[in-house]
């Protein structure tokens, strides 16, 4: 199981060029990926990323990769005919408004188009140099996310099992209803009738009200959930969706009970499960 929190940098220096990836993720519900490169290199972009949705299915994920040439080939062409071109404009208008006409040569090469740069960059072998870092930083990034993704595997198995005690707790308590339903009648009626109560009557009546307050159903369903939902962290890598859906299932059956509930045993075990599942589920938004 992975999480889809994750983070992990590397730089490396060779006598070309310092070369540096970052990888960092946060929570999402689709594949948001972002790939940042120099404009120069724009042309791997779809390499790089065709590597991290291979190891990434879901995530708000942003990738920097910086590269810094020790030596630079670039060659520097000045543009002559702009450099008067700009002088000229630039005395007119000293001269419209009284201002000095001393035009200084950094306010010249300052403007657009006088000192143009002339550079070929070979990108496949930019990729070599960046390639090896990418696939370092990209391990480390997925191992950073595994690491996580285990410890909230135990965390979840652990509230799992606490939801399965309370499950247990249900199904021991779902007995002793008809026992209540049948003391309160009885005292009812006798209440009311004294030594006339028809037993049968009362069997009728608690049937009643097993019928409306029963939870037996609910239990049986939010035992399913809590195994489908250890199933899917057993077995399956990336079970953030359906862990969801299930969570969502169990709040249904938990909310289903709390409103049958007519002791304060159930009510009170109602609240504590619901807080349990509302942690299971605030942890299955970080799984991918």
């Amino acid at each position: 199981m992975t999480s889809m929190t994750g983070y992990a940098y590397e730089e490396k220096s060779t006598e070309e060029a310092v070369v540096s990836v970052e990888i960092k993720s946060v929570n999402s519900r689709f594949l948001d990926l972002t790939i940042n490169l120099p404009p120069y290199l724009n042309p791997l972009e779809s390499y790089f990323r065709s590597k991290i949705t291979e190891k990434v299915l879901r995530g708000k994920v942003d990738v920097y990769i910086r590269v810094r040439e020790n030596e630079s080939d670039a060659e520097v062409i000045p543009d002559t005919n702009a450099a008067i071109a700009y002088m000229n404009a630039i005395k007119k208008i000293a001269e419209a408004t009284g201002f000095s006409d001393d035009v200084s040569l950094g306010l010249i090469i300052s403007q657009p188009g006088v000192l143009n740069v002339n550079k070929k960059y070979d990108v496949e072998k930019f990729k070599a140099m960046i390639e090896p870092v990418f696939e370092a930083v990209l391990k480390k990034f997925n191992a950073d996310r595994e690491r996580e993704g285990e410890n909230m595997k135990r965390d979840l198995q652990q509230k799992l099992e606490k939801l399965s005690e309370c499950a247990n707790f249900f199904t021991e308590w779902q007995p002793k209803m008809e026992d209540m339903f049948k003391e309160q009648i009885t005292a009812k009626f006798r209440e009311l009738l004294e030594d006339k109560a028809d037993e049968n009557r009362i069997m009728t009546e608690t049937a009643a009200m097993l019928v409306k307050y029963t939870i037996n159903e609910e239990i049986v369903r939010l035992n399913s959930h809590i195994a489908a939902m250890r199933e899917e962290l057993a077995k399956n890598p990336a079970p953030g969706k359906k862990l969801d859906f299930i969570c969502q299932e169990m709040n249904r059956e938990i909310n289903t009970i709390g409103s049958k509930a007519n002791s304060l045993n159930i009510t009170n075990l109602v609240v504590e499960v619901k807080t349990i599942i509302e942690d299971v589920r605030e942890q299955i938004q970080n799984i991918e």
